[in-house]
């Protein structure tokens, strides 16, 4: 199984880097989202660093699922899903292995920019560091949560809005978690707690999302 997952990880990074420019969209958007706030709250410090958390964590949100389409959207206009279901192989583990290259292309890089955006928040680096942590452990959840709503959409049109209406309610709990871990830790309450339960839910999530994306793939197989 673990062949499986390197191998089917291996293919979609490659795929993703052969299409750069939708792995730029999402950067972008999460850019642009993040460093407008700034301009339309105003200047005064503590206001920014009061939305700071909320502010990343959706544009980070978003930005997830704006990049949730391509996740097997491809592989099923060219046939390869029909042959991944017919694998003999575990579906759930080649979910995995597609749900793992696409946080690696479009999760990872949130991660790695916000820090850099915070910065225009004035937030401080307890805070950043936080920040980093919350979306290090709740960007793979919404990897993972939102493989269920891109496969129960599949071939649907207007499957985009569908996959929002879907996996937003779902996404929730982490949005609350991460940015509420980085307004305790601003505020001087610790943000351990709040951490552990983002761990939780990502324990969870690796658990039975792969499995629930693949008899979602599946039923829009059929």
């Amino acid at each position: 199984m673990g062949r499986v997952w390197w191998t089917v990880l291996q293919r979609d990074l490659l795929l993703a880097f052969r299409r750069r420019s939708d792995v730029a969209a999402s950067l972008g958007f999460f850019l642009m989202v993040s460093s407008l706030f700034p301009l339309g709250v105003g200047p005064e410090r503590e206001t920014l660093r009061t939305v700071a958390p909320g502010i990343l964590w959706v544009a980070a949100l978003l930005a997830t699922l704006l990049s949730l389409g391509r996740l097997f959207a491809l592989d099923h206009a060219d046939g390869t899903l029909e042959q991944m279901l017919l694998s003999p192989e575990p579906l759930s583990v080649i979910v995995l292995g597609k749900v793992t290259a696409h946080w690696l292309s479009a999760g990872l890089p949130l991660v790695l920019l916000a820090p850099v955006l915070a910065l225009q928040f004035d937030l401080p680096w307890d805070a950043i560091g936080v920040l980093a942590a919350s979306l290090l452990l709740g960007t793979p959840v919404l990897s993972l949560l939102g493989a269920i709503g891109a496969a129960l959409t599949l071939g649907l049109r207007g499957g985009g809005v569908l996959v929002a209406l879907l996996v937003l309610p779902l996404y929730i709990p982490v949005l609350i978690f991460g940015a509420g871990a980085v307004s305790a830790q601003a505020s001087g309450q610790g943000a351990s707690a709040h951490l552990h339960l983002l761990a939780g839910v990502l324990a969870a999530s690796l658990a039975l999302a792969p499995w629930a994306a693949a008899m979602a793939l599946r039923l829009s197989a059929d």
